[in-house]
C-alpha cells in the first residue's frame, strides 16, 4: 500500500536525482522559461530546456538530461524523447564544437547551396553529419529550410545566419572557427 509519506519521499528522491543532472542555472532558466506558460502546461517550455541543457552540454542530449528534463517539467519521458528526437535542432550524440548547418531546400538548392556542400565537404574532409577529427566543426544532418530564402545560399553557424554564400565567403567564415 503506498502512503502519501512514501509520495512524498519519492517525490523528493526524483528531485535530488534531477538537481544532481541540471545545473543550477538550467534550472533557474527553465523556471524561468515557466512562467511565461500555465502552471499546468509545463509542456509548452520543453523545447527551451531542452536548448538550455544541450547548450550547457557541449551541444547534445544524453539520456540522462532527457530524463531529467521530464522529470523536471512531470512529464514522461517518451514525450521528452519523442521532441529531442524529431527536431533538427537537437543532437542525440556528441558533435564538434562548432554547428554549421547549410540550407538545402529548394531555394538555396535553385541558388547553388549543392556547390556550397561539395565545397565545404571537400575543405573539411568530411561529409554531412561527420565532425572534424579535432573536434572542431560539425557539419550537420541537411536542413530542410532555415527560413531565409531570399538570402540564399545560406547557412547557420552556431545560430549566426550568412546568407549569400561564395566558397570565398563560406572560408572565411570557417577558418574563423576556432
Amino acid at each position: 500500500m503506498t502512503t502519501g509519506a512514501n509520495k512524498a519521499g519519492a517525490a523528493a528522491e526524483i528531485k535530488v536525482k534531477v538537481q544532481l543532472q541540471l545545473s543550477q542555472h538550467a534550472r533557474e532558466e527553465i523556471d524561468e522559461l515557466l512562467t511565461h506558460f500555465p502552471a499546468d502546461q509545463k509542456k509548452s517550455a520543453l523545447l527551451g530546456a531542452l536548448n538550455i541543457v544541450q547548450h550547457e552540454n557541449n551541444g547534445f542530449l544524453t539520456d540522462e538530461l532527457m530524463v531529467a528534463v521530464a522529470d523536471y517539467l512531470e512529464l514522461a519521458k517518451i514525450e521528452v524523447y519523442e521532441v529531442a528526437s524529431f527536431y533538427s535542432m537537437y543532437e542525440l550524440k556528441p558533435v564538434a564544437r562548432n554547428n554549421v548547418a547549410i540550407c538545402t531546400n529548394i531555394c538555396c538548392m535553385l541558388m547553388g547551396s549543392q556547390s556550397i556542400v561539395d565545397h565545404v565537404e571537400n575543405k573539411l574532409g568530411i561529409k554531412i553529419g561527420e565532425s572534424t577529427d579535432d573536434g572542431r566543426i560539425y557539419l550537420k544532418k541537411e536542413e530542410e529550410c532555415l527560413a531565409a530564402c531570399a538570402g540564399g545560399p545560406m547557412m547557420q553557424v552556431n545560430h549566426v545566419y550568412y546568407e549569400n554564400l561564395t566558397p570565398e565567403k563560406v572560408d572565411a567564415i570557417l577558418d574563423s572557427l576556432e
